[in-house]
C-alpha cells in the first residue's frame, strides 16, 4: 500500500491520521508487514523510481494537519484548495503548484520558530542534505531546468561557484532543508507507532538513480558519464513478451570499477540509510547486480542494448562486512540466468514469486506455489502488474482457465479471492498482498503500466473501501495457515 495511495482530504496520501489508521487496520487484520513504494521525491512522469535524490523524502507526504497542530500552518491556509477532481486519483500538477505555495507560508512561520533539533537533523544528514538542498535550489533558480543546462561552473561544481550559489540561494536552501526535516520527523513518528504495534515497514530501494539528480551532480565518478557528464549508456530491459521495444528507463548505469575501488562506499551508505528509514529493504532489479542491460544514450528504444557484468557477490560481501546480515528482499523478476540464481543463493536473500506470472498453461512456471521453496516472498502482483480482477479480465483466456483449474475454482468470480488464499497458504516465508486486491478493485486501481507515462502512480483508496470485512478476511486466513 503506497503512502501516496492512502485516503485523505489533501490530494495525496500523507504521514498523518490515515497512515496511523492504516497501521491500526493492519494490526486488526493480524498482519506483520506493510510494504510501500519508494518515498523519495518524484520527478519525471511522477515516478518514485525517477527521483531527484535517493536519500530525500517526498515533501508531498508531509501531513498538513500535523503542521497545523504544531502551529506552523492554519487550517484556513489549505481547507478550500481543490486538490483533485477525484478522491481516487492524485493530480500531481495541482499538487506541485498548491503544495509549494503552502510551503512558502510554512517557511515564514518556520523561521520564526525553528525547532531545537533542526540543526542536529541537518548535521546528521549533511552527507546528502547539503548537496540535495543546493541542487534543488539552483534548479528552482533556473526554472526547473536539468543541471545539464546550468552555467558551466556550477554544472561542474567549481569551489568558487559552489560558494557563490550557496550565498545566492541561502534562503531556498533553508526551504528544502526544512521540508526534509518535517518529512523525516513525521516519518519517524509513524514508523515508531507502526513498530510499537507489531507492524514493520518494507521499503523499496530502486537500483538506479535519475540522470537529473543530486546524486549524479554531486558524485559523477560513480556513474558511466562522458566528459560533458552525460550518460554514455543508460539502463533498461531488452524486448520481451511484454514489450517488443524493450524498456528504456534512461537512468545512467554505474561505474562499477570505480565503486569497487572505493569498497562500494556509496552503496553501503545508501543501504545503511535505507535500513534506518525502513525495517526491511526490497532492492529493485536485483538481477542487475549480476549483469545489467546497457542501451546507448540517445536511443529511441531498448532494442540495441548489450549485457555487462555487475559486481556480483563482491558488493554484498562488502555490505555484510560493513553492516552485518541485513534484512533485504531481492527483486529477482525478469529473465533469470544460472548466474543470477547463483547470486541469489549465495546472498541468502529471499527472492520474489508473483502469482500472476504463474499460470502458463504448460505448467512449467517457477511461480506455481507447489514449486516454491521457503526462502521467498510470494506476491499476487506488484505495482507493475494489473490487479487480480484486471488480470482476469485482460489476460489470455488459456492462462485464466489454467489458473481456475489449478486453484480448483468453478466460479470465475471467486478466482481473485482464491488466488490470495493460495498465496497465503503457500510455504513462502512471507506473503504480500496488494491493497487493491484485498479491497477487490479492477484495472482502474492499477498503479503502473511499464514503458508508459501520463496515467501512472495516481491510484488512491477511499476511507470507505478499507473495511473491517477485509481485515477479518486477512485475519482469518493468516491464522488458518499459521502466518
Amino acid at each position: 500500500m503506497p503512502i501516496s495511495s492512502l485516503p485523505g482530504e489533501n490530494g495525496i496520501g500523507t504521514l498523518g491520521k490515515y497512515a496511523y489508521k492504516f497501521v491500526d487496520y493492519l494490526k486488526k487484520a493480524g498482519q506483520t508487514y506493510w510494504q510501500i513504494l519508494p518515498i523519495c521525491p518524484t520527478s519525471f512522469a511522477d515516478s518514485p523510481y525517477q527521483s531527484f535524490s535517493t536519500f530525500a523524502g517526498n515533501p508531498y507526504f508531509i501531513d498538513l494537519d500535523v503542521l497545523t497542530e504544531e502551529g506552523y500552518l492554519s487550517k484556513s491556509d489549505y481547507e478550500n484548495i481543490n486538490w483533485s477532481g477525484s478522491e481516487t486519483s492524485v493530480d500531481y500538477g495541482l499538487l506541485y503548484i498548491e503544495r509549494h505555495k503552502l510551503f512558502e507560508k510554512l517557511l515564514v512561520n518556520f523561521k520564526n520558530n525553528i525547532p531545537d533539533d533542526f540543526n542536529k537533523f541537518c548535521q546528521d544528514n549533511a552527507f546528502w542534505l547539503e548537496d540535495f538542498a543546493l541542487f534543488m535550489s539552483i534548479k528552482d533558480y533556473n526554472g526547473g531546468k536539468s543541471f545539464y543546462e546550468w552555467e558551466n561552473d556550477i554544472f561542474r561544481r567549481t569551489p568558487d561557484a559552489l560558494k557563490e550559489w550557496q550565498n545566492k540561494c541561502d534562503e531556498r536552501v533553508l526551504y528544502y532543508k526544512m521540508l526534509q526535516y518535517f518529512f523525516f520527523r513525521q516519518w519517524g513518528k509513524l514508523k515508531e507507532y507502526a513498530n510499537s504495534n507489531g507492524i514493520f515497514i518494507i521499503g523499496d530501494l530502486p537500483i538506479y538513480v535519475s540522470s537529473d539528480s543530486a546524486d549524479v551532480w554531486s558524485a559523477p565518478a560513480q556513474f558511466c558519464l562522458d566528459e560533458d557528464m552525460k550518460p554514455i549508456e543508460v539502463a533498461g530491459c531488452p524486448p520481451d513478451a511484454f514489450s517488443e521495444d524493450g524498456q528504456l528507463w534512461g537512468n545512467p548505469v554505474y561505474n562499477w570499477d570505480y565503486m569497487k575501488s572505493t569498497g562500494y562506499k556509496w552503496w553501503i551508505k545508501r543501504i545503511e540509510m535505507s535500513l534506518k528509514i525502513y525495517d526491511v529493504v526490497r532492492i529493485d532489479h536485483f538481477r542487475g547486480f549480476d549483469s545489467y542491460y546497457c542501451i546507448p544514450y540517445g536511443s529511441d528504444n531498448a532494442k540495441q542494448g548489450v549485457w555487462r557484468d555487475g559486481p556480483g557477490m563482491q558488493l554484498f560481501n562488502c555490505v555484510k562486512e560493513s553492516l552485518g546480515n541485513v534484512p533485504i528482499i531481492a527483486e529477482d523478476l525478469g529473465y533469470l540466468t544460472d548466474s543470477v540464481r547463483k547470486l541469489l543463493s549465495d546472498s541468502g536473500y529471499p527472492g520474489m514469486k508473483v502469482l500472476q506470472f504463474a499460470f502458463d498453461p504448460s505448467g512449467s512456471s517457477v511461480y506455481l506455489p507447489h514449486k516454491f521453496d521457503k526462502n521467498c516472498i510470494v506476491y499476487t502482483g506488484t505495482h507493475d502488474n494489473d490487479t487480480i480482477i484486471g488480470w482476469i479480465n485482460t489476460a489470455d483466456r488459456s492462462q485464466v482457465e489454467f489458473a481456475r483449474k489449478y486453484l480448483c475454482v468453478d466460479d470465475e468470480s471467486k478466482l481473485a479471492v482464491q488466488m490470495m488464499i493460495s498465496a497465503l497458504s503457500s510455504v513462502a516465508d512471507t506473503c504480500i498482498l496488494t491493497m487493491q486486491d484485498v479491497i477487490e478493485l479492477g484495472s482502474e486501481a492499477r498503479m503502473n503500466v511499464p514503458s508508459t507515462v501520463g496515467q501512472n502512480w495516481k491510484w488512491r483508496a477511499t476511507e470507505s473501501q478499507i473495511t473491517d470485512k477485509s481485515a477479518e478476511f486477512l485475519l482469518y486466513y493468516t491464522k488458518l495457515f499459521g502466518r
